[in-house]
């Protein structure tokens, strides 16, 4: 599109100049054949009456044509008027000498461009005619080419300028509607630019701030049910809350700098991000759930950043399902290095459900992270499977190509 605009704008240009091009010959042309008619009348006619009047208005009628410039090309008043004085003093012109008739050319190009359609060739009809009575004087007898020549070169070149100046008109309006298409696009990918930026943020807090404010209400919950009856671990509650909280606070802060993952932030990749993770989350669960990770294989090439921060994410939100739905004991997250594509698993021994039953619309923040998972995989060009069912487990199971595409970039309209 980008391109397409470019080439409209290089068009206009072209033909401003192929214009401007056009303009500077008529005026060269012009005075060019008012030297060639006044050399020739003084040339054949020496010594007359007449020729201090013809050399002054000669003068008078350069004059007045280059005025014309300076007022503009617009149809205004001022412009209107100097029309008709620099016709009529070529009309006397004429009369006094004929040969000036071939000033008309020009003048017929001045005409068209600054009146309206049905005045200019009015305005040609008229200058055409005493082009005609012009040459019948200077020709010694009836000449039927003197009173048809004219009228048809006229014709002609009236014919040429319309043309031009309806292709110019199309054409100008073809931009246009060129430049308002690139304009309506340009904000149409700054809008879906926007939206995909909102869905990729609501992924990043569902997987981060919302799963940890989810854990800390768990664990104070808990602590307020055992604060009488069980001090000490009402306290360990507190305690685990408190670093739930600070690693928020690090994600939070995280966000503001380049939102990407604080485990991988901290160094050692994807290998030692999902490591701390495991160990993080078997230490909140307190001994309810117990969490293994690891590492088969190595990657030929080290892995995207986007894409270890998707499978980091995606491991996030599976194991914050297991904690708050699975009724799980035991969570197994499995990273491995293929040839062509990286899997990432996480499988747990809980109560299991249906992936039909989960695959309808969310209801509410949880219902989020399914669709989450399967948002962040379609960017880098990967799927998501799930295998469960009631009573037996479940099995998330990430893959992403070994050359991820991607992401969609929007375009700036600059």
């Amino acid at each position: 599109m980008e391109q397409r605009s470019r080439s409209a704008r290089e068009t206009g240009r072209a033909d401003d100049a192929g214009t401007r091009a056009l303009a500077l010959l008529m005026h060269a042309a012009f005075f060019l054949l008012l030297g060639a008619s006044l050399t020739r009348f003084l040339l054949r006619h020496p010594g007359e009456a007449r020729t201090p009047w013809i050399i002054g208005l000669s003068v008078a009628l350069a004059a007045l044509y280059v005025l014309g410039p300076v007022l503009g090309s617009r149809p205004t008043p001022r412009r209107l008027v100097w029309l008709g004085v620099l016709v009529a003093v070529w009309m006397v012109l004429v009369v006094l000498a004929p040969s000036f008739a071939w000033c008309a050319v020009p003048l017929f190009y001045t005409g068209l461009r600054i009146l309206p359609p049905r005045a200019a060739l009015a305005l040609v009809a008229l200058l055409t005619l005493f082009v005609v009575a012009a040459q019948l004087r200077l020709a010694h007898g009836f000449d039927p080419n003197l009173v048809l020549a004219p009228p048809a070169v006229a014709a002609v070149a009236t014919a040429v300028f319309v043309h031009m100046q309806r292709q110019a008109a199309t054409q100008a309006e073809l931009i246009d509607d060129l430049l308002r298409t690139r304009r309506e696009l340009a904000a149409t990918e700054r809008r879906e630019g926007t939206l995909a930026e909102r869905q990729r943020l609501s992924m990043e807090i569902h997987d981060t701030l919302a799963q940890g404010l989810s854990s800390q209400q768990m664990l104070l919950q808990a602590a307020d049910r055992t604060w009488d009856s069980d001090p000490g671990t009402a306290r360990r509650h507190v305690r685990t809350a408190t670093g739930i909280a600070e690693r928020n606070l690090a994600e939070a802060r995280r966000f503001v700098h380049d939102l990407a993952p604080a485990d991988l932030a901290e160094g050692g990749g994807l290998d030692a991000a999902l490591h701390a993770l495991a160990a993080r989350e078997t230490a909140q669960a307190q001994g309810r759930l117990t969490v293994r990770c690891h590492v088969e294989g190595a990657p030929h090439t080290v892995l995207p950043d986007r894409v270890q921060s998707a499978l980091l994410r995606i491991a996030q939100g599976a194991l914050a399902n297991v904690t708050e739905h699975a009724g799980a004991t035991e969570a197994a997250v499995t990273l491995t290095h293929l040839d062509d594509r990286t899997v990432l698993d996480i499988a747990d021994n809980g109560h299991g459900f249906t992936p039909d039953a989960a695959a309808g619309p969310p209801g509410g923040v949880r219902g989020h992270g399914l669709p989450a998972m399967r948002a962040r995989l379609r960017q880098l060009g990967g799927n998501l499977t799930i295998e469960s069912a009631p009573g037996e487990g479940t099995v998330v199971t990430a893959t992403v190509p070994g050359h991820p595409a991607a992401p969609p970039i929007p375009q700036d309209p600059a």
